[in-house]
């Protein structure tokens, strides 16, 4: 199962009702932050999570709305006492401009690993949920995300016995492990059925409509995408600025034939996003406003 909360839905500067770009996802008592703009720690909090099992940080690009909350961040996990590493991941440059927001944070009691992503697209393997990154179009150097939590087959009792593989080795096999007997190799293939549908988080913001947005987000049980403007006249200035407006969003999650929509980023200037949405129901019906903290768990889907 995973735990998903939009911490913060704003976009360029914060507002007394909405703070800056931010999101949270919980998974086997580890938690993944993709951006971190500024009010993440009070989101964080008035949702009563916590920051101590934070263990990887994205950032979709280093625009200050992503980013400004990151040293703050960071003191308050260094006063949590966390010593265990934390992970983060960005664009080209990601290193150089943490270390320069950590002029500020500079005393840390824990390590920090940085990855930046290669090439177009690059996919990690973390905490036992797989994270996709790939490129948008903005107007510097910025990336998508798509999250996967793989499910196995089903354990096919008949097949273990037909084979004679000892019981003490199902459970192993059974969580995708590869077990040396005393005389063969047993794989997971020789028990599980054929992999049944996992679950699916696709993120992204700060870009123009793109295939590869497309290509990513197909299929995923929730698309969170930016939705810069409401208003239909503003498409020019989307254009412009390389941002998106909700009927746009709208027409990618139609041709990503995703579960459903969450719009986020909006320009300080709308005030009121739900006010579109029968229009932008209108290309896709499955679409939902954001807010902050606007929560959802997603499980694997129930079997007959």
């Amino acid at each position: 199962m995973l735990d998903i909360c939009l911490l913060g839905s704003g976009g360029m500067m914060p507002l007394p009702y909405r703070f800056l770009t931010s999101l949270m996802v919980r998974y086997n008592g580890s938690s993944l932050l993709i951006d971190c703009g500024e009010g993440t720690q009070i989101t964080i909090k008035e949702k009563g999570w916590s920051f101590k099992p934070i263990d990887v940080i994205c950032f979709t690009h280093y625009h200050g709305d992503h980013i400004s909350g990151l040293p703050g961040l960071l003191l308050t996990m260094g006063n949590a006492e966390r010593t265990e590493p934390l992970t983060m991941i960005g664009p080209k440059g990601l290193e150089r401009v943490v270390s320069a927001l950590r002029v500020i944070a500079p005393e840390l009691p824990f390590p920090i690993i940085f990855r930046e992503i290669n090439g177009p697209e690059e996919e990690f393997a973390l905490n036992g949920y797989r994270l996709k990154a790939f490129r948008v179009n903005h107007n510097v150097l910025c990336y998508g995300y798509t999250l996967e939590l793989d499910r196995a087959g089903k354990f096919r009792l008949e097949r273990a016995l037909e084979l004679n593989i000892p019981k003490l080795y199902w459970n192993r096999l059974q969580k995708g492990e590869t077990v040396a007997g005393e005389n063969m190799l047993y794989t997971p293939d020789m028990v599980l059925g054929e992999q049944r549908k996992g679950i699916k988080l696709t993120y992204c913001t700060d870009t123009r409509p793109t295939q590869s947005i497309v290509d990513h987000a197909m299929y995923s049980d929730l698309f969170i995408c930016e939705g810069m403007y409401g208003e239909k006249d503003k498409e020019a200035k989307a254009k412009e600025y390389k941002h998106m407006t909700f009927y746009e969003a709208a027409r990618l999650a139609k041709a990503a034939r995703v579960k459903e929509l969450w719009l986020t980023h909006y320009s300080p200037s709308l005030i009121h996003p739900e006010e579109y949405m029968d229009g932008v129901r209108k290309i896709f019906p499955s679409a939902k406003a954001g807010r902050d903290r606007k929560s959802v768990e997603l499980d694997f889907e129930k079997e007959e």
